[in-house]
This record gives C-alpha cells, structure tokens and sequence, in this order.
C-alpha cells in the first residue's frame, strides 16, 4: 500500500540532492567562467594600455584604470609568492640619502616572479596594428598571427571609441578580441590596434571540468537515488508494518467473524420459521436484519483489504456491455419496481476488457445508491457509449442529489453525506470505496457529478477493447 509513497518520498529526496548538486556544480563553473573572462580583459585592456604607452598616446580613463588594477594584482602575487611586503616597484636611495623610483622594467629584471607572472598572462596575446583602412601595417608579434584582422570590430571602434567582442575563426576556435582606435594624426602610428587571445585553451578546461561534473553528477545520482530509497524505507517502515498489521487484523477478523455470523442467521431462519406468529417474531427479524448487515460489513472489509495488499484475483475477458447492463437492469428491475423506480436503459454501445463480475458489482452499488435515494415515480438511467479509445458506462438518477462540500470525500472509506433514506437508506460507507478500488484495479476511472434535488450522475471510464 505504501510502497507508492515511498517512490514519491525516494523521487523527492533525490530530486532535492540532484538541485543541490546542479547548484553547485553550476555555481562552480560559473565563477570559473567569471575568472576566466574577467582575468582575460583585464590582461587585453594592460596590453593595450602597454601598447599606447609605446607608441606615446595618451591613455583613456578605461585602460588606465585597468592598468592600475593589473600592478596592483601583479603586486599582490609577488607579495604572496615571496612570502614578503617588498612592492613590486623598487625605490632605491642613491648615496646623498634621496630616494629615486626605479622603472618597471627595472624591477621585473630584479624581481624574477614578476617576469614568470607577466608571461604567464600576457604571453598568450597577440597585437594587430592596422592602418585606417583595416590593412595589417606589420606583424610584431613572435609567432604568426592566428588570424587576420576582423573588420566589423575596427567599424564599431572607430563609432564607439572601442569594442570587446569574441569572434570564431574557420576551425570554431574562438577570441576574445579589443580593438581600440587610437585616433592619432601621425602617419607613422597605427589608427587603430586589435589585441586578442586564442580561447581554446581555456575553452578544452571548461569542457574538461563540465565532463568531470557530469560524470560525478551522474555517479552521485545513482548513489542518491539508492540512498534516497533507503532514507524514504527507513522513513516509511514504522507506518508499512502498522498497515500490514492492520491488514492482517482486518483479514482474521473478517475470516472469524463469518462463521458466528452465519449461525446467528441460521438459528433465527429457524425461529422465525418455527415460530411464524410468535411474538418473539419481531426480535428475530432485527436479529436477522442486523446478521445481513454484519455479514455484508464482513464481506465488504475482507474484499478491500484484498484489493489493498493486491490479492484479488481478477478475471479477465471480453465483456459485451449492453449485455451486461440489460442483464443488471433485469437483476435490479423487481426491486426499482416496488419502489415505483422507473429503471430504462439508453444508448448502449462497447466492448472492454475486465472482470465482469467485479463489473457487476460495481453497477449494483451503483444501482443500490441511486435506488436509496431516488424517490417513487423516479427515473434511473443505464447507457454506454464510446469516446474514443475508451468506453463510458452512465449510471444516472434524478434523486434528491449530494451537496457539493461532500463531493470530494465520497469516495473515502466509511464516509456517509447526511442525507435522508429512512431504515433502507443504512449503508456502512463502504460501496463507492469498493467500486472506485475494482475500476481501478481494471485499468479504468470513475467519476461523480451531482446537484441537490437534480439528482446524481457516475461515469465510469473503461479501456475499449477495440
């Protein structure tokens, strides 16, 4: 019974650790993309503000703040890398005792860790200077260029003042590229300059770090998937051995109770036939009466806890419904008749595959709850049709009706609406549970419709068998 709960508790255990997991590892990868594209143009934006300072142009606001940013972080690392506060910009003091400032590539040639860190970063770049019309001017680079010089962004800097883009060469090799216009009056000075950097190696540990990330999401769901099925059996066994306890209680006390039952029937068909006009007749017709109705309870608990622990036997076959309503209606129609119950059939139309006589039963309750509560000169009306794939079966009444606030409980197990039906009106609140469980139990669905003094009207939804 519960082992449903338990594939719903194990998915939301699993569905929450699989959130974290895609939260951390996406939040990983995004600050390694971050990292990567912020320590990118901020080395671009030092070269370039390099390149002007070569060619003596003056420096924008942009590249000057960049530079300051990229000695203070090269500062930092030599700092840390030396285990020293000595500053990455060396102040000597000549013999009069005044201090003079040393260049900085007076400190890279004293400092060797800045020269390691510079290469490092700065390395990988590569310098594009372009005359006014786009034309490469020369290569100062040591190696070849990887790729020629891309036009839409030297439009967009000579418009904008600059431009960032990354750019795909022929192969999908991608670049980050930062062009500048330097807007420079001499001949002799390149109009504008393209900095780039080849992506690809920052792209192959990108895609390295999402494989290694979704091979160990792949192994940490497994594992959490099993972990999840034995944290929700953990969770839910206390409750299943109280519901198979419960079962088995109902099940042996359903079992015992038949054969008292059945003799306290016995013993009173024999008074009531020993002594017909007795006065005693009364008390052993409720003795009789109050046996039924406890023999039926029996029987009704002992078939729902078979079809909870999913011991009913069902045996399928081709059932013919028009059929089987006529043969329902012919069951039925003695006791609609003294009740002055109009009971007539409609369309009917369909074959499914199912129990037919679990089907029966199911059309009896039905039939016993419109009865109850359909007063003389009524109607209640039994037809079926197809939609589809599916076959319907209508079980309709124009009764008294169920108010609304019992609609949705009706088919909880020994619920009753407060509805009026005198002594033949007792139900144990059982019926509609026990048809809801036997649809079911055969694949199909039911359905109720009601409005107080219009009556009630049940569909039943049942796979068509062709």
């Amino acid at each position: 019974m519960l082992k449903k709960l338990r594939w719903q508790l194990s998915l939301l255990y699993l569905l929450a650790a699989i959130g974290l997991v895609v939260l951390i590892g996406s939040g990983s990868y995004s600050l390694i993309l971050h990292y990567f594209q912020n320590t990118n143009d901020l080395a671009m934006q030092y070269k370039m503000a390099t390149e002007f300072e070569q060619l003596s142009l003056p420096l924008t606001s942009q590249l000057a703040s960049a530079r300051e940013s990229w000695i203070l972080n090269n500062a930092q690392l030599v700092v840390s890398t030396k285990n020293t506060s000595t500053s990455p910009v060396s102040v000597s003091e000549s013999d009069d005792g005044e201090a003079e400032e040393g260049g900085l590539h007076n400190e890279k040639e004293e400092n060797p860790y800045e020269e390691v860190y510079y290469d490092a970063r700065l390395s990988a770049l590569f310098v594009l200077p372009l005359s006014a019309t786009g034309d490469l001017l020369y290569n100062p680079n040591p190696a070849p260029l990887p790729m020629s010089p891309n036009d839409d962004a030297r439009i967009s800097a000579l418009r904008n003042g600059y431009d960032w883009r990354t750019v795909s060469l022929a192969d999908g090799t991608r670049v980050r590229l930062l062009t500048y216009f330097t807007n420079s009056s001499n001949p002799q000075i390149p109009a504008y300059l393209q900095i780039g950097r080849l992506l690809s190696d920052q792209d192959r540990v990108l895609s390295q770090f999402l494989t290694g990330l979704i091979l160990l999401g792949g192994i940490s769901v497994i594992l959490l998937g099993a972990g999840s099925w034995w944290m929700s059996g953990r969770s839910l066994g206390p409750a299943q051995r109280a519901w198979d306890q419960q079962q088995a209680f109902i099940s042996n006390a359903s079992h015992e109770l038949r054969t008292p039952l059945t003799l306290i029937k016995a013993t009173a068909e024999f008074g009531l036939r020993s002594h017909p006009d007795d006065t005693q007749g009364d008390l052993l017709q409720d003795v009789l009466n109050e046996s039924d109705y406890m023999s039926k309870l029996v029987d009704d608990l002992l078939l729902l806890s078979r079809l909870d622990t999913h011991r009913l036997k069902l045996n399928r076959e081709l059932i013919d419904i028009p059929n089987l309503l006529r043969e329902t209606q012919h069951q039925i129609e003695k006791i609609a008749g003294d009740k002055e119950v109009n009971l007539i059939l409609g369309e009917l139309q369909g074959t499914v595959w199912g129990d037919s006589t679990r089907m029966r039963q199911v059309l009896l309750i039905l039939l016993d709850n419109a009865l109850r509560y359909t007063p003389g000169g009524g109607v209640i009306k039994m037809e079926a049709n197809k939609k589809g794939k599916t076959v319907q079966v209508i079980v309709a009444d124009n009764g008294s009706g169920i108010a609304s606030q019992h609609l949705p409980h009706l088919f909880e197990r020994f619920y009753q609406a407060d509805r009026s039906g005198g002594e033949d009106g007792r139900s144990n609140g059982l019926g509609l549970s026990i048809a809801k469980a036997l649809i079911e139990a055969q694949g199909g669905s039911i359905h109720l419709d009601s409005q107080p003094g219009e009556g009630t009207h049940v569909t039943l939804s049942l796979q068509g068998a062709g």
